[in-house]
């Protein structure tokens, strides 16, 4: 990971700290596996109630959309950035990458290996979508609580 950043107002001396609420994370095999983990210990921070299930949903749609990122949004050298927004309702996750090109679904098929990520999001999450940036996209998913 190369960089957090956490949006909060300041706390009182001595309260404890969790995870930031964004990380970036240079592009390579092992992205995948670094944001579960960095998301994994923000969810025992900030929610830490989560039912396991819904855990196991919020990982599985973070490994899905960076994943994508890692493979269809960036060039070597790039970098992802993960931001999750805990609230009583939902998680939201938001995984922005350089690449202007918007994903989509592709047409099941027994035969191909790829192209599952979205149909895996879709069934696990309340709501995803696309938003464009200047430099690339967000994808983002909100799992129900």
């Amino acid at each position: 990971m190369i960089e957090q950043r956490r949006e909060t107002a300041p706390r009182p001396a001595g309260d404890r700290v969790g995870p930031p609420a964004q990380a970036v994370f240079p592009t390579g095999p092992e992205v995948a596996h670094q944001a579960r983990a960095y998301v994994r210990a923000l969810m025992a921070y900030d929610a830490p109630e989560i039912a396991e299930d819904r855990l196991d949903d919020v990982l599985l749609v973070v490994s899905e959309l960076v994943t994508n990122a890692y493979l269809y949004g960036t060039d070597p050298g790039n970098s992802v950035l993960v931001t999750v927004v805990t609230t009583t309702e939902r998680v939201r996750v938001e995984v922005d990458d350089s690449c202007r090109r918007r994903p989509h679904l592709r047409r099941t098929s027994g035969e191909r290996v790829r192209g599952r990520g979205l149909h895996i999001v879709g069934a696990l999450a309340a709501r995803w979508g696309v938003d464009d940036r200047p430099f690339g996209k967000k994808v983002w998913a909100e799992v129900a609580r």
